[in-house]
């Protein structure tokens, strides 16, 4: 009985022991959770406003471009063009191996020889006995025997110089030629390689004619038309230039729901311009659809990415960073829009000091509004 006291007195001890180890425990956390100095940081409020008009985003492009492949398997034996090469309509870009396609020219070749000298054959049996029955000397049902051979020669010559045209037609897939001038901008094959039909061996885009391709949200749409005017930035260009609407695609099930819209630049604009350039596209609304959209607008400086996710640093009810994840909308100049995760009138840090983590501790600096 007294071994059994003494047994339950050492496990109430060891069980305050660990006990007050968590306490310790616990206390050390916070303690060195609050030895964390501080970040200090500037917010902000979002703008309220995406300006008037209409604002998309778009890139240059050559109103004509060909992603060249061959009709025809096998190897290729000369690419004829360079990457920046310009190049005529009907040069010789790439050529294939064509040796199977000569043998089976050559094939149809003896064909016609033979269908030929047949049909030939054919030809004169009937001649001759159209005279003898013209002269009665062979009965009718001879002479019906003898034009369906001729007829059935006939027919065989015209097969064999079809299955000619065909393999010609073949062989002319063996040597690709450009569909209309331009520059060479990629070669993605080289002899040796082994080409398939559908897979492009050179791209080429037209030369001296680009415009502008864009995509607008669905509540933009109905103020474009065909004739819109348009002012276009690049940047890269350093250009702002008129533009004029020319497509409006009427659907956007195969765009993401953006709808895709084209520009035409002038064609004196088109100097130092480049397929590829970005380029930022501002439109008018005609009058009685001209809107001041209420949106969420955020420096594209605040936002923070991880991956393909976008976020933005908050502060929580305990002053500390909280990392909002949230859905961007279009841009417009350096800002761009935030469609959900963050409020109209939502602070936002905009500049800190130091390294800025979910969960760092963070004290204003000052407060301002976008």
């Amino acid at each position: 009985m007294i071994k059994n006291q003494f047994t339950r007195t050492g496990f109430a001890a060891a069980a305050m022991a660990v006990f007050f180890a968590a306490c310790s425990g616990d206390d050390e956390t916070k303690a060195i959770k609050n030895n964390d100095k501080p970040i200090p940081v500037v917010v902000a409020t979002p703008s309220g406003s995406a300006g008037a008009g209409i604002v998309a985003n778009g890139q240059v492009e050559a109103t004509q471009s060909a992603m060249i492949s061959t009709r025809m398997m096998g190897y290729i034996t000369g690419v004829h063009v360079r990457v920046g090469d310009a190049v005529k309509e009907g040069q010789l870009l790439f050529s294939i191996s064509s040796a199977d396609i000569a043998a089976k020219k050559a094939q149809t070749e003896a064909a016609i020889a033979q269908a030929d000298a047949a049909f030939q054959n054919a030809e004169k049996d009937y001649e001759r006995y159209k005279t003898l029955f013209k002269n009665q000397s062979a009965s009718a049902k001879e002479l019906e025997n003898m034009a369906l051979q001729y007829n059935g020669a006939k027919a065989a010559l015209q097969a064999a110089r079809q299955m000619r045209n065909e393999v010609e037609a073949q062989m002319s897939y063996t040597n690709v030629r450009a569909p209309f001038s331009g520059v060479v901008t990629q070669k993605m094959m080289d002899v040796g390689n082994m080409a398939s039909p559908g897979m492009p061996v050179v791209a080429i885009e037209g030369k001296g004619s680009l415009r502008i391709s864009a995509s607008v949200q669905e509540a933009d749409i109905a103020a474009l038309k065909p004739g819109t005017a348009a002012l276009i930035t690049i940047a890269a260009a350093r250009k702002v230039v008129k533009g004029t609407v020319t497509e409006v695609s009427a659907s956007s099930q195969y765009s993401g729901g953006q709808y895709p819209v084209r520009i035409s630049i002038p064609a004196a604009d088109q100097k130092d311009l480049y397929a590829g350039m970005f380029a930022q596209i501002s439109i008018a609304a005609p009058e009685g659809l001209a809107h001041t959209q209420d949106a969420v607008m955020v420096p594209l400086s605040s936002i923070v990415r991880r991956n393909e996710l976008a976020g933005i640093y908050t502060i929580s009810h305990d002053n500390t960073a909280l990392l909002r994840w949230v859905r961007l909308g279009k841009e417009q100049g350096n800002e761009v829009e935030v469609l959900s995760g963050l409020d109209k009138g939502e602070k936002f840090i905009v500049q800190y000091d130091g390294k800025l983590y979910n969960g760092a501790p963070v004290t204003l600096k000052n407060a301002g509004s976008l």
